[in-house]
């Protein structure tokens, strides 16, 4: 289901009418855009509250973006840029006919039961996209119900994290080993921070026996990246358990020809 639905998802992060729609609204960069959007179902909290649940990114980020990018531009205008820049990237992305076709109604109405149906205890992004009322367009409402289940994934994801001591930056070193970037220290979501905090983080690495001294996996730090993501794929599946053997088959035939057309665009 993550490799069916996180292409919907990408829209909002790789196309261009997300962003077009956040830089009408004033928004200078797609940084402010991002924490603005995201971070509103959360509602006015502090940037404190932001860095924690979303987890992975360094300390001081969202401080750089929250509140200020809210405190011209309302947390609910940029909800609303967000939701219809990234339809529109889908509709534009998939064609009238897909777009408009039943497979995709049936699809949406399938990923809304779906998301709408898990606990929210302990899933504080998820907990906030469910605050929010289901858009009736079905385009939109695939897109909304997709994000919710990626939140849910994520907040699930943070809990694993935690549960293995692995921090944010950890978390990206770890990926950055896993698809085979060296150094690890390059990742493009962690390659600004300071040398120092990189290598800080890179000596606790060792220290715990999960990067060797040339900063690779060594078999411990891939077993732990290994159980961190088979917890995250577990703590995943709730909100599925909502659909039947039979709807949920139906709902990976219907997604397969949307997310196929997603992926080869690149969801741009």
């Amino acid at each position: 289901m993550f490799e069916l639905l996180e292409p919907i998802c990408l829209v909002t992060y790789f196309a261009d009418e997300c962003n077009e729609e956040l830089a009408a609204l004033g928004h200078r960069t797609y940084w402010d855009g991002y924490f603005a959007s995201r971070a509103a179902p959360l509602g006015r909290v502090p940037a404190q509250v932001v860095h924690a649940a979303f987890y992975s990114f360094a300390e001081g980020e969202a401080a750089r973006h929250i509140p200020s990018a809210w405190e011209t531009i309302p947390p609910e205008a940029s909800l609303a840029a967000r939701e219809r820049g990234s339809a529109a990237s889908v509709r534009r992305i998939l064609g009238d006919e897909l777009a408009d076709s039943p497979g995709l109604v049936r699809a949406a109405d399938l990923t809304t039961r779906a998301a709408t149906s898990a606990p929210t205890e302990g899933r504080v992004n998820y907990a906030g996209m469910r605050t929010l009322p289901v858009p009736s367009d079905p385009v939109a409402r695939l897109w909304h119900s997709a994000t919710m289940l990626r939140e849910h994934r994520g907040d699930g994801h943070v809990a694993a994290l935690v549960g293995a001591r692995i921090g944010g930056t950890e978390a990206h070193v770890l990926s950055a080993l896993e698809m085979g970037i060296h150094p690890p220290e390059s990742f493009g979501r962690i390659h600004h921070l300071p040398k120092e905090r990189l290598a800080a983080v890179m000596d606790g690495l060792r220290e715990r026996g999960l990067v060797d001294a040339e900063s690779r996996f060594t078999d411990a730090g891939r077993e732990t990246k290994q159980r961190i993501e088979d917890l995250t794929d577990e703590l995943a599946a709730p909100p599925y358990e909502a659909l039947s053997p039979a709807e949920l088959d139906e709902l990976i035939t219907e997604l397969e020809p949307i997310t196929a057309t997603l992926v080869a665009a690149g969801s741009q």
